[in-house]
């Protein structure tokens, strides 16, 4: 059985957005603010580099009690004893996941239309990504938004943590958390943010507000 996990603040790295700050002070800062999962995404680093980065980002994640999943590539995963990986529908498959990083790895599956998502409920995963629910510019490789009724269609059929991306930002996370999201999946509203930290908190405010609105009053 895989390792309990919150999806709620699932933040997506992204080296260009990062800047001269750097992936890992962007992470530390992300998960001192309420950043709950991370993932490393990384498309062009060579093997040993992604190692190297993927054990720093696990330290710096263990240390804030939060998980470590890499994008897409399994073996990356392995040798740096990160926590999981996210994979897509072109990535290996669930399986080979699944065999390669055992029973307690956290495995993510993205699903782009309701029929992936009926499919997927079949798997041996841990969470669902709906995306893109909005377009974004950080990833110009993916299928039409799926929207709000998108978000709400496949959440009808997920048994398992819904998590949201593409396009997500302060302004509509409330929307997608209401429209049945478990979780958000941030890259520039938070990669790009002055203060990593408060923008994480914002969001973090945000569902208190939704689980407890007199506490925010």
């Amino acid at each position: 059985m895989s390792r309990a996990f919150d999806p709620f603040l699932y933040l997506v790295t992204d080296r260009d957005l990062a800047g001269a700050r750097g992936v890992a002070e962007v992470v530390r800062l992300a998960l001192d603010g309420g950043v709950t999962l991370v993932q490393l995404r990384e498309k062009t680093l060579a093997h040993e580099p992604f190692v190297e980065e993927a054990c720093v980002l696990r330290d710096i994640c263990h240390a804030r009690g939060a998980p470590l999943i890499v994008n897409d590539n399994i073996a990356v995963a392995r040798q740096a004893n990160a926590d999981g990986v996210h994979l897509g529908q072109s990535d290996a498959s669930v399986e080979e996941a699944r065999e390669t990083l055992g029973p307690d790895a956290i495995i993510g599956l993205s699903v782009e239309s309701v029929e992936q998502a009926r499919a997927a409920a079949r798997l041996e995963i841990d969470y669902i990504a709906a995306s893109p629910v909005f377009a974004t510019p950080t990833k110009t490789d993916t299928a039409a938004p799926l929207g709000l009724e998108g978000v709400r269609a496949i959440r009808r059929l997920a048994d398992k943590p819904l998590v949201a991306i593409g396009g997500i930002n302060i302004a509509n996370a409330a929307d997608v958390l209401q429209a049945g999201a478990d979780g958000l999946a941030v890259i520039s509203a938070i990669m790009t943010a002055a203060d990593p930290c408060q923008a994480a908190r914002a969001f973090r405010r945000l569902r208190s507000a939704l689980t407890d609105p007199e506490r925010e009053r």
